[in-house]
């Protein structure tokens, strides 16, 4: 019963990635423009667990610091965009498992994102110069995100930060421009190799999670952007030396996303958002803001 614990709690650090709600992810932007990131979110929350699991009370404390790079590019004319996101998280958690009190505390890195974006239609690469005379009307991109597995982790601790596996999510997204407002619908796969050093050289497997997401955009004349957005996700289901753990995921988050321009190079964007609904997994409340600084490409 001991490792049912960790089919409910092992996706911890994983849910902050499969639920982000990220809006704007298919904007056109010039080519050749640098972007730099910090950030800093705070995550409280439960955790659901099966019901054959004898879970109960359990609670997480993440504290996480983000550092990530981006770059916009010129691919065969249209535009597209590469960044690596790095996170670093203090997670505290606390639970009764079989009316036994366990707690984890632990810090160090989240397994690294990177990610290659292009946009198909409807975005071609521009320099600078050009670019003010761009419309945006309808916009289809696609993306593969990669983690590495690279993060924090001890095979003998039921719950860490890094997952000790790759990860692989394509994606597929439209943008649609309608004056002030912009529609923006995505879905994406999530696909797992196996954590084969997982208490005692045990394997853990996981099936697909797939993901809908949906964001409304609100650009304000003075360069301010306020977003609308929701995403709701299913799958995962995880089995241990091919003994499945009955724990199929299906979550609903909504939030809310706000940038506010502070010079040419500088903006900050402040976002938070909220569990829905959750069948197995992490419900919780997160909040958080980013730094963001532009150069290059004629800035």
């Amino acid at each position: 019963m001991r490792y049912l614990l960790c089919a409910s709690l092992m996706l911890v650090a994983y849910g902050a990635e499969a639920e982000d709600l990220e809006p704007r992810s298919y904007a056109n932007t010039p080519v050749g423009i640098n972007f730099l990131l910090m950030g800093y979110s705070k995550t409280e929350g439960s955790v659901t667990a099966n019901p054959s699991v004898p879970l109960e009370d359990g609670k997480i404390d993440i504290d996480t610091i983000v550092f990530a790079y981006a770059r916009s590019l010129d691919v065969w004319g249209r535009s597209g965009k590469f960044d690596i996101v790095v996170p670093q998280a203090k997670l505290q958690g606390t639970a009764l498992f079989d009316g036994e009190p366990v707690e984890r505390y632990v810090t160090g890195l989240i397994d690294p994102r990177f990610r290659f974006s292009v946009n198909l239609y409807g975005a071609p690469a521009l320099p600078l110069n050009e670019f003010a005379r761009y419309q945006q009307d309808l916009i289809i991109g696609a993306s593969l995100a990669i983690t590495a597995p690279l993060g924090q982790y001890d095979s003998d601790r039921l719950i860490n930060l890094g997952n000790n596996r790759w990860s692989f999510k394509p994606e597929l997204g439209i943008s649609k421009r309608l004056g002030a407002l912009t529609l923006e619908l995505s879905g994406a796969g999530t696909f797992f190799t196996d954590n084969d050093d997982f208490l005692g050289n045990r394997t853990v497997s996981q099936d697909p999670i797939y993901q809908v997401q949906g964001h409304i955009i609100y650009s304000f004349s003075n360069g301010i952007w306020a977003a609308l957005d929701m995403t709701y996700f299913a799958g995962g289901s995880t089995s241990i030396d091919g003994a499945s753990n009955r724990d199929f995921q299906e979550n609903t988050r909504y939030g809310g996303t706000l940038t506010l321009p502070l010079s040419r190079n500088h903006s900050l964007k402040l976002f938070a958002s909220n569990g829905a609904f959750t069948r197995t997994g992490s419900q919780y409340d997160a909040v958080g803001i980013v730094w963001q600084y532009r150069f290059g490409g004629g800035l």
